[in-house]
């Protein structure tokens, strides 16, 4: 098993294997649709919104694929929506003194209408930003494995393509010792279901 000797490289591997997945799923799409439980490939973009010294001057592109195990799109009301939740795995890679993160966890989506949907998640992330006080600019952030929870505003165009504005969360809710200043971020993003 390969080693990574710094977060750097830790970042190139996971955006190359992210991108890989999701050219094998976007080559694939007609025949995996229907055999395999891959939903939706989703890439956005956000910024950092939090005030002071937890403030990042970069942004952060993402791109995250969904899963569908449960057949939660396939759900009839939000009961059915809760008790069966999607599953994600992501990165974003930071520029500027922004965070990167590759992050995992489960997704639950709520139609409003035929178009409008919300979606809220929650799970965990991994970062490469700055554990210690003392640094000038960014997050403190005391772990390096962080909770991450998020939500999203949707629109449908059709049953494909979707636009969504986004807003996460990710701090270590005060059970590892050091700062916490987390990690607050808002964007857009767009996602093509399978």
């Amino acid at each position: 098993m390969r080693k990574f000797h710094n977060w750097q490289q830790l970042r190139r591997a996971s955006a190359l294997y992210l991108t890989a997945v999701s050219l094998v799923c976007l080559t694939g799409a007609p025949a995996m649709a229907n055999d395999t439980v891959f939903d939706e490939v989703r890439f956005g973009t956000s910024a950092s919104i939090s005030n002071g010294n937890g403030h990042e001057s970069g942004l952060a592109p993402s791109l995250t694929v969904f899963f569908d195990p449960f057949s939660e799109t396939q759900a009839k009301g939000w009961t059915e929506s809760i008790l069966e939740p999607r599953l994600y795995l992501g990165a974003s890679v930071g520029t500027g003194d922004a965070v990167s993160q590759v992050y995992s966890g489960v997704s639950f989506d709520f139609s409003v209408t035929e178009k409008f949907f919300l979606e809220l998640g929650f799970g965990g992330t991994v970062h490469d930003g700055n554990l210690k006080d003392g640094r000038s600019s960014g997050p403190s952030l005391g772990c390096r494995l962080l909770f991450r929870e998020y939500a999203a505003a949707g629109y449908r165009f059709d049953d494909n393509w979707q636009v969504l504005a986004t807003v996460d969360h990710s701090s270590h809710a005060n059970l590892c010792d050091g700062p916490n200043d987390g990690l607050t971020h808002a964007g857009l993003a767009i996602g093509y279901k399978f």
